[in-house]
């Protein structure tokens, strides 16, 4: 077993991977390195990384091209680096499976918390219980309390807290969360999304207009925030 978790890099940018490698170093994961998509999928058979930071303008091939190929195989963690213009570019990495974005240029303390997130959620996504700011999440019964008191969600409400709860850290594309919780024929229902985002702000939130719970991807989807390490699931 590893002592310590193992990041590929897939950018084929010399600089990103110094610069990331050092980085992930000093913050304690080890690292491996790939220039293309053909060698991040030959890397991820090899050598069994616990993440992957992949930018999506890869020379061979797409970095969505990427992240297809790995979902049919695994649900190892994504990170997405891309520039400030490729906002559909983002979606779609999302929508394919992609855990979290990072535009360029990026702050490495930002990178490592999202990177800190990322690898964070599998625990919350098999747990039945979600404990988080004086709220109780029971996925296997249904129920939601906060500081002891039951709290009433309609059935399509506890849906959609279940899929962002259940994916702590994790950027959920509109598109996602309706085909989710209304399916496929509702995934351009934004306006109905909205709806119901904010009916759980004013159940779930001690001040919905400075939501700390849900907060919001502008013009991409919402993310449910992480905990802190070691308190959040059961």
């Amino acid at each position: 077993m590893r002592e310590r978790r193992l990041i590929l890099i897939a950018d084929d940018e010399p600089q990103i991977q110094r610069f990331l490698g050092h980085a992930l170093v000093a913050a304690g994961y080890d690292t491996c390195l790939a220039a293309t998509g053909t060698e991040a999928l030959a890397q991820v058979a090899a050598q069994e990384p616990d993440l992957i930071i992949l930018d999506l303008g890869l020379p061979d091939m797409n970095g969505k091209e990427v992240i297809e190929r790995l979902r049919l195989r695994s649900d190892l963690p994504v990170i997405v680096l891309s520039a400030h213009d490729q906002e559909m570019e983002k979606i779609m990495a999302l929508d394919l499976g992609a855990d979290d974005f990072v535009a360029k240029p990026f702050g490495i303390g930002e990178l490592l918390a999202r990177l800190r997130a990322s690898l964070r959620p599998r625990r919350a996504a098999r747990a039945e219980q979600i404990r988080q700011a004086g709220l109780v999440i029971d996925l296997a019964a249904h129920q939601v309390s906060r500081d002891g008191e039951q709290l009433r969600l309609t059935p399509k409400e506890f849906d959609l807290l279940a899929a962002l709860a259940g994916n702590a850290g994790r950027v959920m594309t509109h598109h996602r969360l309706l085909q989710l919780v209304w399916g496929p024929a509702h995934v351009d229902d934004v306006p109905y999304l909205r709806v119901f985002i904010g009916q759980l702000r004013q159940k779930l939130e001690r001040d919905p207009a400075r939501p700390e719970l849900i907060l919001t991807e502008p013009g991409i989807g919402y993310r449910w925030a992480p905990a802190a390490e070691g308190g959040q699931t059961a």
